[in-house]
């Protein structure tokens, strides 16, 4: 496991330093809320290990996830608009660590650093894209594409094959009942693609599972490729 963010990698050396410099790593907590829609943003995230879900609430519903910040991306993507208030709520699901920067010195680096404006207005296409996907995923794709793409994308991001999910998680952030997921989940481990029990799942079979995800993984990862020039999943390169 390469620990490492993209988005800071990619800079030169010298970006790169001071970047690192107006902010240290921090451990993210499973759980653990990160910015909350409507508020302030105090600080952004480069994540190294783990990964946060990016989730939109409509009144008393419980949310829904619509994108996924890992070590490819940012959390906060909004602060380098000019915008302080965040406008989804962020939630660890994936513990690990993270580059943690304060937003104004953030804002202050952002403004000498032509290569990192570049490469955030570059991430800024990526999510757009990733969160108009999700919408369109929630309409025309059944829950087992979409919860194999899921499953894939939690662990391009966690960076292991073994990892703690719910079901009563999963019918969360995929906005369906949990009877839904745990009928899906079923199918997925019948075909020899995943093991779960009591809540630990195993990727078993991962070009299985990229053959039952639904084409907006793929289509995820080819623009975060043609906009970055990296993919998030460890299919291709992670290093």
């Amino acid at each position: 496991m390469t620990n490492t963010n993209n988005l800071i990698e990619l800079l030169p050396r010298a970006d790169r330093q001071r970047l690192r410099a107006a902010g240290d790593a921090v451990d993210m907590t499973l759980a653990e809320v990160l910015s909350e829609a409507g508020r302030p943003t105090r600080h952004v995230y480069f994540p190294m290990e783990g990964f946060v879900s990016l989730i939109s609430r409509v009144d008393a519903h419980p949310g829904l996830e619509v994108g996924m910040v890992g070590r490819e991306g940012m959390l906060g993507v909004h602060v380098a608009l000019g915008v302080a208030i965040a406008p989804l709520h962020a939630v660890v699901q994936g513990p690990g660590t993270a580059w943690r920067i304060a937003a104004a010195p953030f804002r202050r680096e952002l403004a000498r650093s032509a290569p990192l404006q570049r490469s955030l207005a570059r991430y800024v296409n990526v999510l757009m894209a990733q969160l108009a996907g999700s919408a369109a995923c929630l309409r025309f794709h059944l829950i087992g594409p979409r919860l194999a793409r899921w499953l894939l994308m939690s662990q391009d991001r966690a960076q292991a094959d073994h990892f703690h999910m719910t079901h009563e998680f999963l019918a969360y952030m995929l906005g369906v009942r949990r009877v839904g997921v745990t009928a899906a989940a079923g199918v997925l481990q019948t075909s020899g693609l995943i093991e779960y029990h009591r809540g630990e799942l195993r990727v078993v079979d991962r070009p299985g599972l990229e053959a039952a995800a639904c084409s907006c993984y793929l289509a995820d990862r080819r623009i975060y490729g043609l906009s970055i020039g990296r993919t998030p999943g460890p299919a291709i390169d992670l290093s």
